[in-house]
């Protein structure tokens, strides 16, 4: 039985990110019936998220949020595009969370845009973030354009977040990976991060 919770950055009433977000819930739930999964909408949230990154700590509400992200057996990040990278909301919560929140967490990254030509944002735009946070990250984005919510595009879109969705059932149900928040490896050493090693020639 797992607790997933999915973050979406959608800021209208009837988001298609949310409705994104849903979509995947939709899948995980059909995958573990036993298992909790709920959506947080940023949009309700936005002048916290703000202020948190403001002031260094955030208001009882929004640190509720961000300690189910922390508490969650696997995490659903959704964001709408805009200028081929994500919302500046989406990296605002992203920001506010604790740095070894998502060590080794099971992650699945989506995002909704206007055109295709957006298609990249998961791989090129928010996927180097969660690198970062050393979170593990599935293997399949799931990227939604208008063309994907009309019949023509449904049945890809099904097959996009069916596959995402087994990749992650397939970690939570006991694949693990190998990483969690109290591991304190630093893979960067000094001389790696170093521009003036004197034993690397010049």
């Amino acid at each position: 039985m797992s607790r997933v919770i999915a973050i979406s950055a959608g800021l209208s009433d009837a988001s298609s990110t949310t409705l994104l977000a849903h979509r995947v819930g939709e899948a995980i739930t059909a995958h573990d019936p036993a298992g909790s999964f709920e959506i947080v909408t940023l949009r309700d949230l936005a002048q916290q998220v703000t202020e948190a990154n403001i002031v260094g700590f955030a208001a009882p509400r929004l640190q509720a949020v961000l300690d189910q992200v922390g508490a969650a057996d696997a995490v659903v990040f959704v964001t709408p595009t805009y200028q081929g990278s994500f919302s500046g909301l989406f990296k605002s919560f992203v920001d506010a969370l604790d740095s070894d929140a998502l060590i080794g967490k099971p992650v699945i990254l989506a995002a909704t845009g206007g055109t295709a030509r957006h298609s990249l944002v998961v791989d090129y735009a928010m996927r180097p973030v969660f690198a970062y946070l050393q979170a593990f990250v599935v293997p399949t984005g799931v990227f939604a354009s208008p063309h994907d919510w009309n019949s023509d595009g449904a049945n890809a879109l099904a097959a996009r977040i069916g596959r995402a969705v087994d990749e992650l059932m397939s970690v939570l149900g006991g694949a693990s990976t190998g990483r969690s928040r109290d591991d304190s490896i630093d893979l960067f050493s000094e001389a790696m991060l170093s521009i003036s090693d004197p034993q690397l020639p010049t």
